[in-house]
């Protein structure tokens, strides 16, 4: 009798040979569709990372106001950042280095593409200035943080001026000079903008005798700069009344004389 295993052997190859031979053909498609999109994958991020084909070519600029700053000023705090494949470009030191700008609050950078490096930003807004001891003006903003030294003070500003008693000034080692004008700054930083651009000088006669010189003369008793919100909404209501000198110092208790 013949071997069964060797009459089965034709019956395999007929029977599973174009199968086996199928599934070797979608193996050897497998991968060679692997390595074509492993080439695909490669060629996509030489492009995007290492060639030329997406370089930074501008740098757009958003939120500026006035002449103060230009975009010039924030493409060159970017420096090398402004040059190579924009999908390389650190947006963290990018931001970083836009926000060092003193005259830069906050801002935001990201990629526009496929060309293009945006940059939002939101400058400091000057409160108060205070006179250094050469006669320039120190720009302040109302978060107290000193961002600009001009030789005159910008319209509309109102001038930090220090004019302490003399009790005041024997009082200096428990309030410091710095404190009482961070409590002009804070006042100045109170004030409505129609107010604020009336009022020449916020000077500090001592802690709690802070006062405002406003454009036609006016004097503002504001006391200390405690309540300034308050103070501030007092004293809008009162400026609707003709007078000389408004004390706001007791807000519940308001007057106006003259």
């Amino acid at each position: 009798m013949a071997d069964a295993s060797v009459l089965d052997d034709p019956l395999e190859d007929e029977e599973y040979g174009p199968q086996a031979a199928r599934l070797r053909l979608s193996r050897r498609g497998v991968v060679v569709l692997s390595a074509a999109g492993a080439l695909l994958v490669g060629l996509v991020c030489w492009l995007v990372f290492f060639s030329s084909v997406l370089d930074v070519r501008s740098v757009a600029v958003q939120g500026l106001e006035g002449d103060q700053l230009t975009a010039d000023q924030v493409r060159a705090a970017l420096g090398g950042l402004r040059s190579g494949p924009l999908a390389r470009v650190d947006l963290t030191e990018a931001q970083h280095r836009v926000s060092a700008i003193p005259r830069v609050a906050r801002a935001e950078v990201w990629r526009g593409w496929p060309h293009t490096l945006r940059v939002k930003l939101v400058e400091r807004k000057a409160v108060a200035v205070v006179k250094t001891d050469d006669g320039r003006f120190n720009q302040v903003d109302a978060g107290g943080v000193s961002f600009a030294t001009e030789a005159s003070a910008p319209t509309g500003v109102p001038v930090v001026e220090l004019a302490l008693s003399q009790q005041a000034n024997d009082s200096i080692g428990v309030i410091t000079r710095p404190e009482l004008v961070r409590a002009a700054i804070t006042v100045a930083a109170g004030l409505p903008q129609d107010v604020s651009k009336r009022a020449g000088a916020v000077r500090v006669y001592s802690y709690d005798d802070i006062r405002l010189q406003l454009s036609g003369g006016a004097t503002v008793y504001w006391g200390s700069a405690e309540e300034t919100d308050r103070k501030a909404k007092v004293l809008t209501a009162l400026l609707g009344q003709k007078g000389a000198n408004y004390d706001v110092s007791a807000p519940d208790a308001p007057a106006v004389s003259g």
